[in-house]
């Protein structure tokens, strides 16, 4: 088993200790432990390459959480790592602030082992995701230049993934795509065709449940025929995705921007990061069962 590389940065050993303990019942992570944000800064210096999450106190000395995830952020060799922001400055502005620098995700303390552990292992998945984008990406750079219009159908979480990774890279910002398009194909399998709830998703992830109760649902007599669809089309200025289920819809517009009341769970982000950072543009259709999400082209020379 290849190993996951978290650096846990805070001033107090205690919290580092707790973060050590909270994830060693997770297989395969390797955690490398600092007190500040310099020592912080020189882990990643040294072995650019090395880590695939962060777990950063906001309050420090030396160099706070804010300056080092800025500092980050504005550097092309970290900053498509996530960073798991968790403090116990939790105003709603701080949290809107720590967001809107890069954060992944924002955790209040003290925080449940569950929550970090959810949290912690969608951002490594979003990471590894992310990596595989970009290794095929030059592969797909000619048939990108042929194609104008293609449609999948898919089903399982598995088929919303993959196809997320392959659809991403048809875009100028792959990097900034695949997690915005993955989380919409993944909203039209689970609360789409499979029916699953804002709430039920919580406690899911919460218990680690999330992944089998989508596949026990999908076996389902009234769901085993459900598929949802993407369709890519290429204009002279702009790519379009339209993801379509077969569900009853939702309420699309509680979820378009980042709600105080719901910061702290671990899902219900997805939607809002999506329209934020990876598209120009997203049309929720009727009852919310069809979305269009717009990427601008780069003018042509």
């Amino acid at each position: 088993m290849s190993q996951t590389r978290i650096l846990a940065v805070d001033d107090e050993p205690l919290n580092l200790a707790i973060i050590e303990e909270y994830l060693s019942d997770e297989p395969g992570y390797l955690i490398n432990a600092v007190q500040d944000g310099e020592a912080a800064w020189s882990a990643l210096d040294e072995s650019a390459n090395a880590y695939d999450l962060v777990i950063l106190d906001r309050m420090m000395p030396l160099m706070d959480g804010m300056a080092l995830l800025k500092r980050m952020k504005s550097d092309e060799r970290f900053a498509g790592i996530p960073v798991i922001m968790q403090t116990a400055a939790a105003a709603p502005e701080q949290v809107r602030e720590g967001l809107a620098a890069g954060a992944y995700y924002y955790l209040t303390k003290p925080y449940e082992p569950e929550t970090l552990c959810a949290v912690v292992r969608a951002a490594i998945g979003d990471r590894h995701a992310l990596r595989r984008a970009e290794s095929r990406a030059d592969s797909l750079e000619k048939a990108f230049k042929l194609l104008t219009e293609i449609e999948f159908r898919f089903r399982t979480l598995d088929d919303a993934e993959e196809l997320g990774r392959l659809l991403a890279e048809f875009c100028p910002n792959p990097q900034g795509v695949i997690f915005g398009l993955t989380e919409l194909m993944i909203n039209a399998v689970e609360h789409g065709n499979l029916g699953i709830s804002y709430r039920e998703k919580t406690l899911l992830l919460m218990e680690n449940d999330w992944r089998p109760e989508v596949e026990r649902r999908l076996e389902l007599p009234q769901f085993r025929n459900r598929v949802a669809t993407v369709r890519l089309i290429r204009e002279p200025d702009a790519l379009s995705f339209t993801i379509s289920d077969q569900g009853n819809g939702f309420e699309w517009q509680r979820y378009l921007d980042f709600d105080p009341s719901r910061i702290f769970d671990p899902n219900g982000r997805g939607i809002a990061m999506a329209h934020r950072s990876s598209f120009c543009s997203i049309d929720y259709q009727g009852n919310g069962n069809t979305v269009i999400a717009t990427v601008s082209l780069p003018a042509k020379d």
